[in-house]
Protein backbone atom coordinates (compact mmCIF):
# COMPACT_ATOMS: atom_id res chain seq x y z
CA UNK A 1 0.00 0.00 0.00
CA UNK A 2 1.32 3.44 -0.94
CA UNK A 3 0.97 6.36 1.47
CA UNK A 4 0.91 10.08 0.73
CA UNK A 5 3.31 12.57 2.26
CA UNK A 6 0.56 14.07 4.41
CA UNK A 7 -0.01 10.75 6.18
CA UNK A 8 3.68 10.26 6.92
CA UNK A 9 5.32 13.64 7.51
CA UNK A 10 4.53 15.84 10.51
CA UNK A 11 5.63 19.26 11.81
CA UNK A 12 6.03 20.14 15.46
CA UNK A 13 6.64 23.71 16.64
CA UNK A 14 5.89 23.58 20.38
CA UNK A 15 7.61 21.63 23.10
CA UNK A 16 5.28 19.14 24.76
CA UNK A 17 4.33 19.53 28.40
CA UNK A 18 5.52 16.60 30.52
CA UNK A 19 3.64 15.76 33.70
CA UNK A 20 4.73 13.27 36.35
CA UNK A 21 1.90 11.47 38.13
CA UNK A 22 1.87 8.93 40.93
CA UNK A 23 0.21 5.99 39.17
CA UNK A 24 -0.44 2.53 40.55
CA UNK A 25 0.93 0.27 37.82
CA UNK A 26 1.43 -3.49 38.02
CA UNK A 27 3.50 -5.92 36.00
CA UNK A 28 1.66 -8.95 37.37
CA UNK A 29 -1.98 -8.40 36.42
CA UNK A 30 -2.52 -12.15 36.14
CA UNK A 31 -2.01 -12.48 39.89
CA UNK A 32 -5.56 -11.20 40.39
CA UNK A 33 -6.88 -14.75 39.98
CA UNK A 34 -4.88 -15.85 43.04
CA UNK A 35 -6.50 -13.18 45.20
CA UNK A 36 -9.84 -14.95 44.86
CA UNK A 37 -8.22 -18.39 45.17
CA UNK A 38 -6.43 -17.57 48.43
CA UNK A 39 -9.66 -16.19 49.86
CA UNK A 40 -11.59 -19.30 48.84
CA UNK A 41 -9.00 -21.60 50.39
CA UNK A 42 -8.70 -19.39 53.49
CA UNK A 43 -4.99 -19.91 52.97
CA UNK A 44 -3.66 -17.17 55.22
CA UNK A 45 -5.63 -18.31 58.28
CA UNK A 46 -4.77 -21.96 57.70
CA UNK A 47 -1.09 -21.15 57.37
CA UNK A 48 -1.24 -19.15 60.59
CA UNK A 49 -2.50 -22.21 62.48
CA UNK A 50 0.62 -24.13 61.39
CA UNK A 51 2.78 -21.75 63.48
CA UNK A 52 0.52 -21.01 66.44
CA UNK A 53 2.84 -22.95 68.76
CA UNK A 54 5.70 -20.49 68.15
CA UNK A 55 6.15 -17.71 70.69
CA UNK A 56 6.40 -14.05 69.84
CA UNK A 57 4.43 -11.75 67.58
CA UNK A 58 6.70 -10.37 64.85
CA UNK A 59 5.33 -7.94 62.28
CA UNK A 60 6.10 -10.42 59.53
CA UNK A 61 4.77 -13.61 61.08
CA UNK A 62 6.01 -16.97 59.77
CA UNK A 63 2.71 -17.57 57.97
CA UNK A 64 3.19 -14.33 56.03
CA UNK A 65 6.74 -15.33 55.12
CA UNK A 66 5.52 -18.68 53.77
CA UNK A 67 2.82 -16.87 51.79
CA UNK A 68 5.49 -14.57 50.33
CA UNK A 69 7.47 -17.63 49.22
CA UNK A 70 4.38 -19.18 47.63
CA UNK A 71 3.67 -16.00 45.65
CA UNK A 72 7.38 -15.73 44.86
CA UNK A 73 7.27 -19.11 43.11
CA UNK A 74 3.94 -18.36 41.41
CA UNK A 75 5.48 -15.26 39.83
CA UNK A 76 8.30 -17.37 38.40
CA UNK A 77 11.16 -16.35 40.71
CA UNK A 78 13.56 -18.67 42.53
CA UNK A 79 16.24 -16.64 44.32
CA UNK A 80 15.21 -14.76 47.47
CA UNK A 81 16.81 -11.54 46.27
CA UNK A 82 14.42 -11.50 43.31
CA UNK A 83 11.78 -10.16 45.69
CA UNK A 84 13.16 -6.72 44.80
CA UNK A 85 11.61 -7.05 41.33
CA UNK A 86 8.05 -6.84 42.67
CA UNK A 87 8.54 -5.21 46.07
CA UNK A 88 6.52 -2.10 45.11
CA UNK A 89 3.95 -3.80 42.89
CA UNK A 90 0.48 -2.82 44.22
CA UNK A 91 -1.28 -6.00 43.10
CA UNK A 92 1.32 -8.25 44.74
CA UNK A 93 1.04 -6.21 47.92
CA UNK A 94 -2.74 -6.64 47.83
CA UNK A 95 -2.36 -10.37 47.25
CA UNK A 96 -0.14 -10.67 50.32
CA UNK A 97 -2.13 -8.22 52.43
CA UNK A 98 0.92 -6.00 52.99
CA UNK A 99 1.89 -2.38 52.38
CA UNK A 100 5.56 -3.26 52.55
CA UNK A 101 7.26 -6.56 51.68
CA UNK A 102 9.97 -8.08 53.92
CA UNK A 103 13.57 -7.89 52.82
CA UNK A 104 15.84 -10.88 52.27
CA UNK A 105 17.35 -10.74 55.76
CA UNK A 106 13.89 -10.80 57.37
CA UNK A 107 12.85 -13.80 55.26
CA UNK A 108 16.04 -15.67 56.14
CA UNK A 109 15.64 -15.07 59.88
CA UNK A 110 12.01 -16.18 59.80
CA UNK A 111 12.91 -19.39 57.98
CA UNK A 112 15.70 -20.11 60.47
CA UNK A 113 13.25 -19.74 63.38
CA UNK A 114 10.85 -22.38 62.04
CA UNK A 115 11.12 -25.76 63.78
CA UNK A 116 10.26 -29.31 62.72
CA UNK A 117 6.67 -28.98 63.95
CA UNK A 118 6.21 -25.92 61.75
CA UNK A 119 7.52 -27.73 58.69
CA UNK A 120 5.29 -30.71 59.34
CA UNK A 121 2.30 -28.43 59.77
CA UNK A 122 2.85 -26.77 56.41
CA UNK A 123 3.45 -30.14 54.79
CA UNK A 124 0.18 -31.52 56.15
CA UNK A 125 -1.71 -28.40 55.07
CA UNK A 126 -0.44 -28.59 51.49
CA UNK A 127 -1.34 -32.28 51.32
CA UNK A 128 -4.81 -31.55 52.74
CA UNK A 129 -5.39 -28.86 50.10
CA UNK A 130 -4.63 -31.37 47.33
CA UNK A 131 -6.92 -34.01 48.85
CA UNK A 132 -9.74 -31.47 49.20
CA UNK A 133 -9.40 -30.68 45.50
CA UNK A 134 -9.49 -34.38 44.60
CA UNK A 135 -12.65 -34.82 46.65
CA UNK A 136 -14.32 -32.01 44.72
CA UNK A 137 -13.36 -33.61 41.39
CA UNK A 138 -14.72 -37.04 42.44
CA UNK A 139 -12.44 -39.09 40.21
CA UNK A 140 -13.57 -42.69 39.67
CA UNK A 141 -9.99 -43.82 40.27
CA UNK A 142 -6.87 -42.08 41.51
CA UNK A 143 -3.31 -42.98 40.58
CA UNK A 144 -0.45 -41.94 42.87
CA UNK A 145 3.08 -41.94 41.44
CA UNK A 146 6.08 -42.48 43.71
CA UNK A 147 9.46 -41.47 42.38
CA UNK A 148 12.75 -40.11 43.74
CA UNK A 149 14.39 -36.98 42.39
CA UNK A 150 17.92 -35.66 42.86
CA UNK A 151 18.04 -31.91 43.53
CA UNK A 152 21.53 -30.46 43.34
CA UNK A 153 22.54 -27.49 45.48
CA UNK A 154 25.41 -25.05 45.65
CA UNK A 155 27.59 -24.69 48.70
CA UNK A 156 26.81 -26.61 51.87
CA UNK A 157 23.07 -26.26 52.33
CA UNK A 158 21.62 -27.82 55.46
CA UNK A 159 20.66 -31.48 55.00
CA UNK A 160 22.58 -31.99 51.76
CA UNK A 161 25.15 -34.72 51.12
CA UNK A 162 27.27 -36.07 48.29
CA UNK A 163 25.57 -39.08 46.76
CA UNK A 164 24.20 -40.47 43.50
CA UNK A 165 24.04 -37.59 41.03
CA UNK A 166 24.29 -38.29 37.31
CA UNK A 167 24.10 -34.66 36.19
CA UNK A 168 26.53 -33.07 38.64
CA UNK A 169 28.82 -35.74 40.02
CA UNK A 170 30.29 -34.86 43.39
CA UNK A 171 27.79 -32.08 44.03
CA UNK A 172 25.89 -31.95 47.30
CA UNK A 173 22.21 -32.66 46.82
CA UNK A 174 18.89 -33.81 48.21
CA UNK A 175 17.24 -37.08 47.19
CA UNK A 176 13.56 -36.50 47.86
CA UNK A 177 10.78 -39.03 47.34
CA UNK A 178 7.71 -37.45 45.74
CA UNK A 179 4.13 -38.66 45.72
CA UNK A 180 2.21 -37.09 42.82
CA UNK A 181 -1.35 -37.46 41.56
CA UNK A 182 -1.22 -38.69 37.97
CA UNK A 183 -4.65 -37.30 37.02
CA UNK A 184 -3.83 -33.71 37.99
CA UNK A 185 -0.02 -33.58 38.19
CA UNK A 186 -0.18 -32.21 41.76
CA UNK A 187 2.36 -33.00 44.46
CA UNK A 188 0.50 -34.89 47.14
CA UNK A 189 3.41 -35.18 49.56
CA UNK A 190 7.20 -35.31 49.69
CA UNK A 191 9.70 -37.16 51.86
CA UNK A 192 12.69 -34.89 52.38
CA UNK A 193 15.98 -36.82 52.33
CA UNK A 194 19.68 -36.07 52.01
CA UNK A 195 21.50 -36.97 48.82
CA UNK A 196 23.45 -39.96 50.19
CA UNK A 197 20.52 -42.17 51.26
CA UNK A 198 19.29 -45.35 49.61
CA UNK A 199 16.09 -45.54 47.56
CA UNK A 200 14.39 -47.43 50.36
CA UNK A 201 15.24 -44.95 53.11
CA UNK A 202 11.89 -44.12 54.75
CA UNK A 203 10.01 -45.18 51.63
CA UNK A 204 7.82 -47.89 53.16
CA UNK A 205 6.42 -45.74 55.99
CA UNK A 206 5.97 -42.77 53.65
CA UNK A 207 4.07 -44.81 51.06
CA UNK A 208 1.84 -46.54 53.57
CA UNK A 209 0.97 -43.23 55.24
CA UNK A 210 0.09 -41.79 51.82
CA UNK A 211 -2.06 -44.84 51.03
CA UNK A 212 -3.98 -44.50 54.30
CA UNK A 213 -4.73 -40.81 53.77
CA UNK A 214 -5.83 -41.26 50.17
CA UNK A 215 -8.01 -44.28 50.91
CA UNK A 216 -9.67 -42.52 53.84
CA UNK A 217 -10.60 -39.46 51.77
CA UNK A 218 -11.02 -40.67 48.19
CA UNK A 219 -12.29 -43.69 46.22
CA UNK A 220 -10.03 -46.68 45.51
CA UNK A 221 -6.98 -45.90 43.44
CA UNK A 222 -3.70 -47.24 42.16
CA UNK A 223 -0.05 -46.76 43.03
CA UNK A 224 2.61 -46.55 40.35
CA UNK A 225 6.14 -47.34 41.38
CA UNK A 226 9.30 -46.89 39.26
CA UNK A 227 10.22 -49.84 37.08
CA UNK A 228 12.67 -52.24 38.70
CA UNK A 229 11.08 -52.29 42.15
CA UNK A 230 9.18 -55.49 42.86
CA UNK A 231 5.92 -55.37 44.74
CA UNK A 232 5.54 -57.36 47.94
CA UNK A 233 3.25 -57.78 50.88
CA UNK A 234 4.28 -59.28 54.25
CA UNK A 235 2.71 -62.58 55.21
CA UNK A 236 0.88 -61.04 58.19
CA UNK A 237 -0.62 -58.17 56.17
CA UNK A 238 -4.21 -57.84 55.01
CA UNK A 239 -4.46 -59.65 51.64
CA UNK A 240 -7.07 -57.10 50.51
CA UNK A 241 -4.93 -54.13 51.52
CA UNK A 242 -2.53 -52.15 49.38
CA UNK A 243 0.89 -53.32 48.25
CA UNK A 244 4.01 -51.21 48.13
CA UNK A 245 7.47 -51.07 46.58
CA UNK A 246 10.12 -53.55 47.60
CA UNK A 247 12.44 -52.34 50.33
CA UNK A 248 15.95 -53.09 49.15
CA UNK A 249 17.95 -55.28 51.44
CA UNK A 250 14.93 -57.18 52.71
CA UNK A 251 13.85 -60.47 51.23
CA UNK A 252 10.29 -60.30 49.89
CA UNK A 253 7.81 -62.65 51.50
CA UNK A 254 5.21 -62.57 48.76
CA UNK A 255 5.74 -61.15 45.30
CA UNK A 256 2.96 -59.95 43.00
CA UNK A 257 3.21 -59.77 39.22
CA UNK A 258 1.37 -56.91 37.52
CA UNK A 259 1.22 -55.56 33.97
CA UNK A 260 3.73 -52.83 33.28
CA UNK A 261 2.55 -49.59 31.74
CA UNK A 262 4.94 -46.81 30.71
CA UNK A 263 7.77 -48.64 32.47
CA UNK A 264 5.90 -48.47 35.75
CA UNK A 265 4.14 -51.06 37.84
CA UNK A 266 0.45 -50.51 38.60
CA UNK A 267 -1.31 -52.17 41.51
CA UNK A 268 -4.67 -51.76 43.22
CA UNK A 269 -4.97 -49.95 46.54
CA UNK A 270 -8.30 -51.53 47.43
CA UNK A 271 -9.97 -54.85 46.84
CA UNK A 272 -12.85 -53.19 45.03
CA UNK A 273 -10.41 -51.45 42.73
CA UNK A 274 -9.48 -54.67 40.99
Amino acid sequence: MKFSKQTILARFFKLPEIRFEDQQLTSFAGAIVFVALFQRLDLKARLKRCFQHLKGAPIFGPHRIVLVLIVHLLLGFRRLRDVDYYRDDPLVQRLLGLHRLPDVATISRALAAMDHQSVQGVRQLLSALVIEGLQRERFARLTVDFDGSVNSTKGHAEGTAVGYNTKKKGARSYYNLFATVAQTGQFLDVLHRSGNVHDSNGAQAFMMDTFDRVRAACPPGRARIPHGQRLLQPADADPDGPVWGRVHGQRPVRTFSRAQTDDRVATSLASSGG
